[in-house]
């Protein structure tokens, strides 16, 4: 993997910026074509994220959280009416599967310029390119992540949360505004089993997709810190081999509380967002796109 890496074509100002605007005004131009012209769209809450992705407070970074219902979530959540999914300078930072958007050096080098991070599946929370966005959350930049970690298509409960996404919050240098996302309809504009359990070659079309934007979440983290120090004292665990101490002064079992509880409310906005959707109106005086 190492010579697929390409942090290089990932700068900012690789060859000027032009690589990257080209690639994100491509693919965004797509997605736009997909969702708000093909596909029947209706987005409720849209004005939250917009305003955060635009205007939120200089330094202070944005992640949002969303289920994962198919290969083309990223990028068409993105591509409803009024969002600025050409704006190469807006556009979120994502956590892509190593095994799936890294496999190969043209497919590098191609989300490299789509502002996609490597993350090994079952590498851990700790793992190298962790730390890489970190450092754009350093940098107070938008980061997605799926924290269920893969795809269903199944309508059910949300599922258990990794403990990557609350590890790069509690991590940030800055704590991020944290924005619950759920959608609905992807599963049918791209689904799993579409011809001989395969995918369809290119989004279909005449579908019905839902997104539903929650509001930013209220994470008190030093509060969360105490609990998870206090709760860690009566718990034990087998090690990791996570570092012994982190910049909060938390061992492994304090780590472990606190990840787990950060992951657990955020579980619970999404589950609370995901019933909402299934009884969202469908009706042309909300927000259709």
């Amino acid at each position: 993997m190492g010579r697929r890496i390409m942090e290089w074509a990932a700068r900012s100002d690789y060859m000027g910026g032009i690589p990257r605007k080209m690639v994100i005004m491509a693919v965004g131009g797509l997605a736009k074509a997909a969702v708000s012209l093909l596909n029947n769209t209706t987005v409720h809450n849209a004005d939250t994220l917009l305003r955060l992705v635009r205007s939120r407070p200089p330094g202070v970074p944005l992640v949002t959280v969303s289920n994962h219902m198919s290969t083309m979530d990223d990028p068409l959540l993105w591509g409803f009416k009024g969002f600025p999914i050409t704006d190469a300078k807006l556009s979120r930072w994502a956590l892509a599967a190593e095994d799936i958007c890294f496999k190969s050096s043209m497919l590098s080098y191609f989300f490299r310029l789509g502002k996609c991070i490597p993350i090994i599946r079952g590498g851990g929370i700790y793992q190298e390119h962790m730390n890489e966005a970190l450092e754009r959350l350093s940098e107070g930049e938008w980061l997605h992540t799926f924290p269920e970690g893969k795809v269903s298509q199944e309508d059910a409960p949300i599922r258990r949360l990794k403990w990557g996404t609350a590890s790069l919050i509690a991590r940030a240098p800055v704590t991020p505004i944290v924005l619950p996302i759920v959608h609905t309809g992807f599963e049918q504009v791209m689904p799993e089993n579409f011809y001989r359990g395969k995918r369809p070659p290119f989004p279909l079309w005449n579908k019905n997709i839902k997104i539903i934007v929650g509001e930013p979440m209220e994470l008190d983290l030093p509060k969360m810190r105490q609990m998870a120090m206090s709760l860690s004292r009566n718990i034990s665990h087998p090690t990791l081999g996570w570092p012994s101490t982190c910049p909060d002064g938390l061992d492994e079992a304090a780590q472990r509380c606190l990840y787990i509880a950060i992951s657990e409310k955020i579980q619970n906005v999404m589950e609370t967002l995901r019933t909402f959707a299934r009884s969202f109106s469908k009706s042309k005086d909300q927000n259709l796109c």
